[in-house]
């Protein structure tokens, strides 16, 4: 029997990249015990009623930066040099057209983000294009999905802290929502923005060498500006 490939899927503007990404990644790396985790830079992200605040170029660059060390974690530009908004539904497309079939793909996010999952576009076909890795965060607690999405329900798998996805729930032939608790760092990329215009620290809430490419580059030190667009 031909084991399916499992590749996670964690999307995002990336403005910048913060600790809180990178252990969302890692929890649902282990807990559905994936191969790996792509991570891709928005081009254009659709919720957002501004422009990122830096290039393309250095939200692509932190981003690297902050896998070099990670385990399992691969950085993918396939938004950065598409043109258009980077619809979920649109970036689980063009996954397909490279060969991926929706159950080997398993789209990470934040259990605030998927609650408003009724308003994303192409909903809810969007949940027949892969998995869903829903983490859990502290302003939104995992068993308030199941009332608030109730129809959901039925499709949804819990795995408590630490756990692993149980293999039958890896097997079934269509895709599923799981649910993992996992405390991750209460952090924003907003609030990162805020500290470094202020002049405050931002160690401990991005790896140290994109807290050091901030700086070299003097990203997010006035509202709007993007820093040098060549590096």
């Amino acid at each position: 029997m031909i084991r399916i490939r499992r590749i996670g899927i964690l999307g995002g503007t990336f403005d910048p990249i913060h600790v809180g990404h990178l252990a969302a990644g890692a929890a649902a790396r282990s807990a559905l015990s994936l191969d790996e985790v792509r991570v891709i830079p928005a081009h254009d992200p659709p919720h957002r009623a501004a422009q990122p605040c830096a290039s393309a170029y250095h939200r692509f660059a932190m981003a690297a930066l902050a896998i070099a060390d990670e385990p399992g974690m691969m950085l993918s530009d396939m938004e950065l040099k598409a043109d258009g908004p980077s619809f979920t539904a649109t970036t689980l497309e063009r996954l397909h057209a490279c060969g991926y079939a929706p159950v080997e793909l398993f789209f990470i996010t934040g259990s605030d983000a998927f609650a408003e999952i009724a308003t994303w576009r192409d909903y809810p076909a969007v949940l027949e294009l892969s998995h869903f890795i829903v983490i859990s965060r502290p302003t939104c607690p995992l068993a308030g999905l199941w009332s608030r999405l109730p129809d959901l329900a039925p499709r949804m798998h819990m795995i408590e802290a630490g756990g692993v996805a149980a293999p039958e729930a890896l097997v079934e032939p269509a895709v599923s929502i799981f649910l993992v608790e996992h405390r991750t760092p209460e952090v924003s990329s907003t609030g990162i923005r805020d500290r470094v215009r202020d002049g405050r620290s931002i160690a401990g809430l991005v790896p140290p060498a994109v807290e050091r490419y901030v700086e070299r580059h003097g990203l997010y030190r006035s509202a709007g500006s993007t820093g040098p667009s060549n590096g």
